[in-house]
């Protein structure tokens, strides 16, 4: 890819919850993430009357992980597996024990540590059944993570290979 992306960051990642304060809970009290903003959309783009809340969570870096409650429509939440949804965000390497800790002693489903080589990680379980991950780089990280270096071209070109060659 030559031409930089005009992407620079995320601005928010959302996904639905079930309840506002449930999902408040979690993420402000138990992670500490500060509510950021939450207003009430009343109507959609197209004119259609509606009725949600549109919650933000402020992380660190200034991003922010944004929920819908939209009590009129009934949405099929389930307990996510990691590999079908995730979210992931980034702590220094002393908290991830005591989160941890933390999230066993508030009785909130929690798993972990996991060693990644790379990174290090404690997953928990939101309210809605989302899956949580607090992940800390470990010193391998930004060498590991370097395209120009670890070959993860190579690997994905032989991925797609190996497919079209097992259908």
């Amino acid at each position: 890819m030559d031409t930089p992306a005009p992407v620079r960051a995320f601005h928010h990642v959302a996904y639905r919850c079930g309840d506002s304060g449930a999902t408040r809970r979690f993420y402000e009290d138990f992670l500490g993430l500060p509510l950021a903003e939450a207003f009430v959309i009343e109507q959609t783009k197209t004119g259609r009357a509606t009725s949600v809340l549109h919650s933000f969570y402020r992380l660190g870096d200034g991003t922010f992980l944004a929920f819908f409650e939209v009590p009129d429509s009934p949405f099929p939440f389930k307990a996510q597996h990691d590999f079908d949804l995730h979210v992931a965000m980034e702590v220094a390497p002393e908290a991830l024990e005591p989160m941890l800790a933390r999230g066993r002693a508030a009785g909130i489903e929690t798993r972990g540590p996991a060693d990644h080589g790379v990174m290090r990680s404690i997953y928990f379980r939101d309210p809605d059944g989302y899956v949580v991950e607090l992940t800390a780089k470990t010193p391998s990280h930004d060498a590991a993570m370097d395209p120009a270096r670890n070959g993860a071209r190579d690997r994905l070109e032989a991925w797609q290979r190996r497919k079209a060659t097992a259908a």
